[in-house]
């Protein structure tokens, strides 16, 4: 099933710590605080807008959620919550903090229909976590992870890629200790620099390095793949496109086709495996999925090539890769 979300964003209000990283407002565009009112009125429009509201989430995104003062988030829950139900949206998603999480504040959420909680854990190396401020350590994230699992909620965790102090081998083992925790969901963040951030400082001083962009699209594919072998759905790779995240971006792994570029990488390395050095590979894939074979800008069929294997790819109404012709 295809996610879908009606996402307000929430800025930074509330969250106790101002992370390396952290720029919200550049991230999300939010200016200022949405009220209750102002939820009805986004939801009411989604509402007569969304085709299918009963796959259709409301999600509070942005900020730590459930660190912003307890009045406030009943008032924004329960905006929200008279527009889930029969006929309305499947329900109500938030994003918040490992540290801002205790049974207290699950049974608040639950009772105003929340249905899944996302937790930032952004890293499961505790050096890379301090290292970036965040203030909460990976014992923290497991512990969360439980507790939401525990209360019936549906659990998704965000990691970023590329974080100071961080590296190739830091992120896989951080992507499979989530494997280990059992998410619902996953959404995959390589860092992007932003303007008047400490990474931002760290990285013009030149005591942050950060690896090749192809490096970190083939890292990312390769756990793309290791949490869709796990049953896991990746609902996010990568920031998503933004006029304020292009103005204030220093350096990092932006780009609005990043998903579909590690998409291709995952399609590369399996043509490299059907071919096993073939001159000539003829397949058919999935019509929708035919850019993703072919590459961004056709760069799998050239790489193929210089390979020494000619790789033609036709549509099919069928799932998977099909061979027509290998030789």
């Amino acid at each position: 099933m295809k996610h879908s979300n009606i996402s307000i964003f929430i800025p930074h209000v509330g969250c106790p710590h101002t992370c390396s990283f952290c720029d919200q407002r550049t991230i999300s565009g939010a200016q200022h605080l949405p009220d209750g009112d102002e939820v009805r009125r986004i939801c009411a429009g989604a509402l007569s807008e969304v085709k299918e509201p009963e796959n259709t989430e409301i999600a509070f995104f942005g900020g730590s959620f459930t660190a912003v003062p307890r009045d406030y988030m009943t008032e924004l829950l329960e905006a929200a919550h008279s527009f889930t139900g029969s006929g309305r949206f499947r329900g109500i998603r938030c994003s918040t903090r490992p540290d801002c999480i205790d049974e207290e504040v699950l049974d608040i959420l639950r009772s105003y229909g929340v249905t899944a909680i996302e937790l930032g854990a952004q890293s499961m190396n505790d050096e890379v976590l301090e290292a970036n401020e965040r203030g909460h350590s990976s014992a923290d994230v497991e512990r969360a992870a439980e507790l939401i699992k525990a209360k019936g909620f549906e659990l998704g965790l965000q990691m970023m890629t590329g974080l100071y102090k961080s590296s190739i081998t830091s992120d896989e083992e951080t992507a499979e200790k989530i494997i280990a925790l059992r998410p619902d969901t996953v959404r995959i963040y390589p860092v992007v620099v932003l303007r008047g951030t400490k990474l931002a400082e760290l990285y013009e001083e030149g005591v942050y390095e950060m690896i090749p962009f192809e490096e970190m699209v083939s890292m990312c594919s390769r756990i793309m793949l290791r949490f869709q072998e796990n049953g896991i759905r990746v609902i996010k790779c990568g920031l998503h496109a933004s006029e304020f995240v292009e103005k204030d971006m220093v350096a990092g792994y932006y780009h609005p086709a990043f998903r579909e570029l590690c998409e291709s990488e995952v399609y590369l390395s399996r043509l490299m495996e059907i071919a096993d050095g073939c001159s000539l590979l003829r397949i058919t894939v999935p019509a929708k999925e035919i850019s993703k074979a072919v590459g961004h800008k056709k760069s799998n069929i050239e790489r193929m090539k210089a390979m020494g294997t000619i790789v033609l790819i036709y549509p099919s109404p069928g799932e998977g890769i099909e061979i027509i012709e290998r030789r």
